[in-house]
């Protein structure tokens, strides 16, 4: 019993300390891109979502002029594979066709520093994809080395940190918002993480990956990166 209470807890999302206690939380949220092709008529779609219960982004695919990727967002991932699967498979999505490779799914996570941890795995997220002022985005999966994983904790700790600064300093001049997610388990190509790029212009979000290339986690430990999907908000709801 005390060995189950310990794993209940250590599978729990943990931010920083707060009012003297560590914060704790089971609540993440999951998000799915979706692509599809042989769309027609863009305004179909906004009003099937208008009349819907969904919550996400609606994007017209920069790269397939009859494309577009829809973004769904929810706590219980049931929602995806009960009421979301209903919705799609009727008129108009049902008549689109989907594109298989392109489909991300993922976890909001923790890293143990979060000053305000609901915020992060909840709300900073949904704000991000849903904010009208950031309409482009740029989405994609990727996967670290088996090396990455055997070095020293506090090696790829500096490591991170290192491609959390470039982050963070194009945030802090509103270039470029991220979304960071977790997909062990959960990618059929074995990615481990799922990474949104969002902001008012494009080139912005090309130009961090362009810079991230140089830090050591790109150039020495990523496996593999992509497919990218890159799209212009449509119809947003959060």
């Amino acid at each position: 019993m005390e060995k189950e209470n310990q794993l209940q807890y250590e599978i729990k999302e943990r931010g920083a300390m707060k009012d003297g206690q560590r914060q704790v939380s089971d609540r993440r949220l999951f998000m799915l891109l979706q692509v599809f092709t042989g769309c027609r008529s863009l305004e179909a779609l906004i009003a099937s979502l208008d009349q819907s219960r969904v919550e996400g982004v609606l994007y017209k695919d920069l790269q397939d002029s009859r494309g577009i990727g829809l973004l769904t967002l929810h706590e219980d991932p049931a929602f995806f594979s009960n009421e979301l699967r209903e919705f799609l498979s009727r008129s108009p999505f049902g008549e689109l066709i989907q594109r298989l490779d392109f489909s991300m799914l993922g976890r909001t996570y923790s890293t143990g520093f979060e000053q305000d941890l609901d915020y992060w795995l909840l709300e900073r997220p949904r704000r991000n994809v849903t904010n009208p002022e950031w309409p482009w985005a740029v989405w994609y999966p990727l996967r670290r080395t088996g090396a990455f994983a055997r070095l020293p904790h506090d090696e790829q700790g500096a490591i991170l940190r290192e491609h959390a600064m470039i982050g963070r300093a194009y945030g802090e001049a509103e270039l470029a918002h991220d979304i960071r997610l977790a997909c062990h388990g959960l990618d059929p190509n074995d990615n481990e993480f799922v990474v949104g790029l969002i902001g008012r212009k494009l080139y912005p979000l090309s130009h961090v990956v362009q810079a991230m290339r140089r830090t050591r986690q790109t150039s020495e430990y990523i496996q593999s990166m992509g497919p990218f999907f890159i799209g212009q908000a449509a119809w947003q709801r959060g």
